[in-house]
């Protein structure tokens, strides 16, 4: 269930029954249980194979329903509340859509939550469900399970749901800058600054460090450019938690589950045996750093040398090598960077897409990472303190100290 309000015109989501992601992309594939023909594809059909389920997949009656402790922390809104928020659900409020339905801006009373006129009270993005979607309904009910228990600054906020007769739909903070696919890959928009981007990374290792962290382990499942969203001051929220899941618990070492997710972003071991660890998340953050550096989409055909090969096997050559790393760096951003800061970045991101698991950092120790980079580049632009001091004590000398005494010559007198 994609999210991609805070645009400034509709584009299209992403959604697990969809084949396509945002702006109705051609490259994009999403990954779904259906059987890959062994027939040879043209290049556009191969890049957005759909990869074999590897377990049938099936909610019983009883599990499609909102845990009642979770619901304790939502507000439920009626449908003709949303209704009214929404303008009637209107072409002009309209900020998104995909293969789950669409989604909507709307105005609620900051308080009560009740419907506002537009302009008043408090903004929020309306997803309304298609009703014949039963894979949509078992990502809505995932949504509101997970994003109804779990509360961080790099979340996106879920407000409340509607569950009323057949009709679906969920109500979050709404997002101004809308998504980080925008930023980076949309025509006509002012490239974001590396500064920006690396505080954009922190805040996504945030918010999987977060979630990695809880008892439940929960996997994330569905990192990609996307489903990150952005506030007014580019603050990184997760969106749309339609695919995470649990993760291993006790002596378990993975889950096994169907394999979905997005081509290009999903860890290689994963696709292959539909085992699931907290490392697979890890690889899909290397692929979101690649995108920062590069600013190139995961696949892109519209680029040379990306019909047959993803991003990340483009730039591991270059990520291998410090003297050709810059290569892969995002042109856009005109040599603005800390070039050490940006080698940094690619090691990272190398080591984050390690082909074996195990040699992956934790979500943890990619945190500290990059709040140790950033931590050190703050303190390579700031001057030393105590050189600082002695500059203001120069100035001070210079302003307050003695004057020569001028000596008259035969001109003067």
């Amino acid at each position: 269930m994609g999210n991609c309000w805070g645009w400034p015109k509709p584009a299209k989501c992403a959604h697990a029954s969809s084949t396509n992601l945002s702006g109705g992309s051609k490259i994009h594939g999403k990954l779904k249980p259906e059987a890959i023909s062994s027939t040879r594809k043209s290049s556009h059909e191969s890049s957005n194979k759909q990869l074999v389920e590897h377990k049938p997949y099936a909610l019983a009656s009883s599990n499609l329903e909102v845990d009642t402790s979770v619901s304790r922390n939502l507000k439920s809104f009626s449908f003709s509340d949303l209704k009214n928020a929404s303008k009637n659900f209107r072409s002009e409020t309209l900020i998104g859509e995909g293969g789950f339905g669409c989604v909507f801006k709307g105005w609620i009373d900051e308080n009560t939550f009740a419907p506002s006129k537009p302009g008043t009270g408090i903004v929020v993005a309306i997803k309304r469900l298609k009703e014949e979607s039963f894979q949509g309904h078992q990502e809505w009910l995932a949504e509101v399970n997970y994003l109804g228990q779990f509360h961080h600054e790099n979340l996106v906020k879920l407000i409340g749901y509607c569950a009323e007769s057949e009709s679906r739909l969920l109500v979050y903070e709404f997002m101004p800058k809308g998504s980080l696919e925008n930023h980076l890959f949309r025509k006509g928009v002012q490239p974001i600054s590396w500064a920006t981007r690396m505080h954009i990374a922190r805040g996504i290792a945030r918010g999987l460090s977060y979630l990695h962290s809880l008892n439940a382990n929960v996997i994330y499942r569905d990192l990609k450019a996307s489903n990150i969203l952005l506030d007014s001051d580019y603050n990184a929220k997760l969106s749309d938690f339609g695919l995470a899941r649990d993760g291993p618990t006790g002596d378990n070492t993975h889950v096994s589950t169907r394999v979905v997710g997005t081509q290009g972003y999903a860890a290689p071991e994963y696709i292959a045996t539909g085992r699931l660890t907290p490392k697979s998340d890890v690889y899909s953050f290397g692929v979101v750093l690649l995108e920062l550096l590069s600013g190139r989409r995961v696949m892109d055909e519209e680029v040379a040398g990306f019909s047959e090969e993803t991003l990340v096997e483009w730039a591991k050559p270059f990520l291998r090598d410090n003297r050709k790393m810059l290569r892969i760096m995002d042109t856009r951003l005109g040599g603005q960077y800390s070039k050490k800061g940006a080698q940094a970045v690619a090691a990272l991101a190398l080591q984050c897409l390690h082909i074996d698991p195990k040699n992956r950092p934790s979500m943890a120790d990619v945190q500290v990472s990059l709040e140790r980079l950033h931590a050190t580049m703050d303190a390579a632009r700031t001057p030393p303190q105590q050189s600082q001091e002695k500059l203001d004590f120069h100035r001070i000398k210079h302003k307050n100290g003695p004057r020569k005494t001028r000596v008259p010559t035969a001109n003067s007198r």
